[in-house]
């Protein structure tokens, strides 16, 4: 499968929409109308309470009171009246009371409903009205009758009251009807102001609702579909669908965050396919390895084959030519000259040094392919094995041998670490300067920049050298810094040790910072529970 690339309308297109309004700015447009909205119905809902409050306070607080005091401007002008009546027909001071008792109340009365109703110039005009005839009555029918009474002249006539009287209680009358239209009015004003009130608050609910409608309804097209094609879209690639794109709608935010998601599909499309293609290499190289390694098994096959060729079959005509060589030597020695014996001497040396080579070769063949156990070894045995082996070395060049008391354990085989330990120290006691006693000594070294899990091992002599120069080349095989006849030996031993060394995942090196003599530095993996390792302690002599 290769990669999906998105189309270049389609890619100019999501950079257009990119210029679109994003949701901060369709959130915020959303709440800018719903707090104008608010502040609109707020404004218009508060005037309407206003109205509505002004309205119920002045029929409350000013046309009933109002009326209740016309009422009461009415009992008192009543009260006088009867009072008058009363006082004429009994000639009874005692009945003159409700005359001035209606007189402070007409007082008080009018005082209030002029109070009450100041704003109002036709209450006025009524309550001036009604003053204006009670004082008429008074004055031209009360104050003679009880003039008239008091002083026994003759007392006017009834009727005269009566007729005046009325025209205080015409004047009443059209007061208490204007009162009445005025509070007929008034409640006229307040229904209707209630009313819009109510009709208004149900308009702001229904506005509230509708703005909420149309928030929710913005929310689902710009925010909610988006995110759910996308999710869809996302599942539908997580699945298996590679191929599926992910859609860009809805404000920037989300486009943006679609685009992210597209361009992860196309990145995770790319990395699948270059995986499946490593996928098929390592394929490929796994089948290559395979076949690599039956080649390999039939190599190992005929190098054991030869190997077994080399220990019996070559070496068997060695010993034959050797043997016979020693044979014409032995019969015919004396009819030959000096050079013939010289000659002679010269093929026995060829074919046991061939010997030895040959022997050295399948050691070295060896390392890795038959030795080649890994377990727990501990290194002091090893070495005592080796140092065994060269007692008679050591004795012979009376060398000087100093080891720790007692060395890690390490993860190897035990032969080939013998073989290690042999090789270096006799390399070490070979190579001795011939004016100063052989000194050799076997420690461990503290090097911070081992690798962890490894421990470093030197040893040192005061032998002969290795120039730096040559530091590299002592380590491939049959290669000699000196001649047969200063020091013997074929040159595959410090090759071996490095063989052994790799072999255990260690290295191998020359110091070439060390002057006097040689110092070789070694890492072998140590085992996982080795101990710590004390001071290193001298041994003179053999080996202990």
């Amino acid at each position: 499968m290769t990669p999906t690339t998105q189309p270049p309308a389609r890619r100019r297109g999501a950079a257009a929409d990119r210029h679109g309004p994003n949701l901060q700015t369709w959130l915020t447009t959303v709440l800018v109308v719903l707090a104008l909205t608010v502040v609109g119905t707020g404004a218009l809902g508060a005037t309407l309470l206003s109205r509505t409050t002004t309205a119920g306070n002045r029929l409350v607080d000013g046309i009933l009171p109002a009326q209740r005091d016309a009422l009461r401007l009415e009992t008192a002008l009543l009260d006088q009246e009867t009072g008058i009546r009363g006082y004429l027909l009994a000639d009874a001071p005692a009945l003159l009371e409700p005359y001035e008792r209606g007189l402070a109340n007409e007082s008080t009365a009018a005082q209030r409903l002029s109070t009450v109703l100041e704003g109002d110039a036709r209450v006025r005009a009524d309550l001036a009205a009604v003053q204006d005839a009670a004082r008429a009555w008074r004055q031209e029918f009360a104050v003679p009758a009880i003039a008239s009474v008091d002083g026994g002249g003759p007392r006017p006539s009834l009727q005269t009251g009566k007729d005046r009287f009325d025209e205080v209680r015409r004047r009443i009358a059209a007061q208490q009807a204007h009162l009445d239209r005025i509070q007929a009015d008034a409640r006229t004003t307040f229904g209707e102001a209630r009313t819009q009130r109510d009709k208004i608050l149900l308009a702001i609910v229904v506005s509230f609702l509708l703005a909420g409608a149309a928030l929710g309804i913005l929310l689902h097209i710009g925010v909610l579909r988006p995110l759910a094609l996308v999710r869809t879209a996302s599942r539908r690639v997580a699945n298996g669908a590679f191929d599926e794109q992910i859609p860009l709608r809805g404000p920037a935010e989300l486009r943006d965050l679609a685009a992210a998601v597209e361009a992860m599909r196309h990145r995770t499309v790319a990395e699948l396919n270059e995986s499946r293609r490593n996928a098929e290499r390592l394929d490929r190289t796994a089948a290559e390895l395979d076949a690599q390694a039956i080649e390999l098994r039939r190599s190992n096959a005929e190098l054991e084959q030869f190997a077994y060729v080399a220990s019996h079959d070559l070496q068997e005509p060695l010993r034959k030519v050797a043997s016979f060589c020693q044979l014409l030597e032995k019969r015919y020695g004396d009819k030959l000259d000096e050079r013939g014996t010289q000659y002679i001497a010269f093929a026995v040396d060829g074919a046991k040094r061939m010997q030895v080579l040959i022997n050295d070769l399948l050691t070295f063949s060896r390392v890795g392919r038959i030795q080649d156990a890994r377990e727990t070894v501990a290194l002091d045995d090893s070495l005592d094995r080796a140092l065994r082996n060269l007692a008679a070395a050591v004795e012979e060049s009376d060398a000087e041998i100093t080891r720790p008391e007692r060395l890690p354990d390490v993860v190897g085989d035990p032969t080939l670490l013998t073989m290690l330990w042999q090789n270096l120290l006799g390399n070490a006691v070979k190579f001795r300067s011939p004016d100063r006693t052989a000194k050799v000594e076997v420690a461990v070294v503290d090097e911070p920049a081992a690798d962890p899990g490894f421990a470093t091992f030197s040893v040192t002599d005061n032998g002969i050298g290795v120039p730096a120069e040559f530091a590299e080349k002592v380590f491939v095989i049959f290669q000699r810094l000196h001649g047969r006849e200063a020091y013997g030996g074929t040159g595959i031993g410090l090759a071996l040790c490095k063989k052994i060394v790799e072999h255990a995942g260690g290295q191998i090196r020359i110091d070439t910072a060390h002057q006097e003599g040689t110092r070789i530095v070694f890492t072998l993996p140590v085992a996982p529970d080795a101990d710590a390792v004390p001071d290193p302690v001298p041994t003179e002599g053999t080996p202990s």
